[in-house]
């Protein structure tokens, strides 16, 4: 188990960044790999809204 994490730790790192793109510029600056996904809450965050979304579905 342990070579196997040891393994997975000498690869290249590809970061899945949601949101904020600052933390994507950050990892791009030091050359990390930062696939960025431009994601906000449903209904803005609001949880009443959020609510009445999960009921319709």
């Amino acid at each position: 188990m342990e070579s196997k994490i040891i393994e997975l730790l000498q690869k290249p790192i590809v970061v899945i960044n949601l949101g904020l793109k600052k933390f994507a510029e950050s990892l791009e600056e030091q050359h990390v790999e930062v696939v960025q996904v431009d994601w906000i809450p449903p209904a803005g965050g609001d949880p009443e809204l959020i609510d009445l979304l999960d009921q319709l579905l």
